[in-house]
Order: structure tokens, then sequence, then C-alpha cells
């Protein structure tokens, strides 16, 4: 079998905190309620509204990234708006995968709305969670056994030659596998995560075999491919 049903773990339980809303005069009239009804009479592109219990951090570095107002986030302002956040040094091949990942599949655009980032945000909560559980000597960096056991508690059983062969993307120039910082683990990660839900779409079944046409084959794995400079 090619990888486990098990889902990934949940986002972390935030605090009660993280469930007051605001609605402070400037905000996006898309982002809050409005009026005694508290339904707002707008929704922004493909997205709508944040989801309720946003924490007003996550509203806040999208707002601040949001630099023409779009209601929408692309490359750049993503990799701005997650540095507002605590995750400075994505790279932007990491970053361009992350948007093709987490994009409305109704949005032909590589772009976030609010409901996608704030799923990318958990999400990212949640890897980086793992990686530090992982990270046992505290050095900031991951093994590759400690990438498969992580990969594996994530869901993702990976084969050690498939396994090998991601992690060899990541070499030094000399032909030794480093060890992966939270940037190069995300990655990893993500890759990995993102073929894997493009397969699950065609073996509904779970049974870790699916039939793909050329042009199907070729639609999941080219825009992974083409991440890479």
């Amino acid at each position: 079998m090619a990888y486990s049903n098990a889902h990934a773990p949940s986002a972390p339980e935030l605090p009660e905190s993280f469930g007051h809303q605001l609605n402070e005069e400037g905000r996006y009239s898309y982002a809050y309620p409005h009026g005694a009804s508290g339904q707002s009479n707008q929704k922004f592109g493909s997205s709508g509204m944040f989801p309720p219990e946003t924490h007003p951090d996550i509203v806040r570095s999208f707002e601040s990234a949001d630099r023409d107002r779009s209601g929408f986030l692309d490359e750049s302002e993503l990799r701005q708006a997650l540095s507002f956040s605590g995750y400075d040094g994505i790279s932007h091949r990491t970053i361009r995968v992350l948007v093709f990942i987490y994009k409305s599949p109704a949005d032909s655009l590589l772009r976030l709305g609010p409901k996608e980032y704030v799923e990318l945000w958990n999400c990212l909560a949640q890897w980086r969670a793992k990686f530090d559980r992982h990270d046992r000597d505290k050095s900031g960096t991951m093994s590759s056994l400690e990438l498969r056991d992580a990969f594996y508690q994530l869901g993702y059983m990976i084969p050690s030659s498939v396994l090998q062969l991601i992690i060899s993307n990541f070499d030094d120039g000399t032909g030794k596998t480093v060890d992966l910082c939270f940037d190069t683990f995300l990655e990893c990660g993500m890759i990995v995560k993102g073929l894997t839900e493009k397969f699950k779409e065609k073996d509904p079944g779970y049974t870790g075999y699916a039939t793909l046409s050329y042009d199907v084959f070729m639609s999941m794995v080219i825009p992974f491919v083409a991440s890479y400079d």
C-alpha cells in the first residue's frame, strides 16, 4: 500500500482568546460580521470571509501582507504574511508549492484567500510541532531517520527508496545528504502531501492503486517539478 488512510492530526486547540473577532474600522469588510444580524453583505472573491474563531493575529498578518487590498495573497505577499507569523526563511520554491496546494480549486490564479490562508496557517503549526518533536537534539535540523518517523506520524508511509530520492535533492554539493532544516522539511512534506492527495482523488477506496491517463499524470506531477528553479 502506497500510503496510509490515517488522517493527519487536527490543528492544535487554540486558547479561548483566539475566538474573539475584531470589528475595527478600516478592517476588510468581508472579514468580519457587520450590523445587528452579524452577517456581512460582502463576499470577496472565491474565498469569502475568514472562518469563525480565526485568531486576530492570523487576520492581521493577512491584512498586513495584502498590499493591493485584493483580498488575496500572491506568492510574494504570502511569504511576507508568513514572516509576520514567525515563519521566516521559507524559500520561494517552498512558497510556490504551498500556494499550489492550498489555493482554491475554483480559482485559476495562484493565490490564497482568507479561508485558504487560515487552512495553510493551521497546517504549518502542525508541521512545525512535528518538526520540533522529532528534532530530538534541538539542533534545528532533522535527520533522514527523523524525517521518516515524522512522515509516518503524519500518515504518510514513504518507501525508503522514495524517501532517499526526495532527500537526495538537498545534498551539500558533494553528494552527501545533509540534515534538513524546517524549510526543507516543509518542502519535502508538502510535495509528499500534495502528490498523495492528488493520487487519493483517483483512489477513493484507499487501495494504493489507481489508473491514470497520461494527461492526468502530467497535470499531477508537473506543478511540483516546475516548482524547482
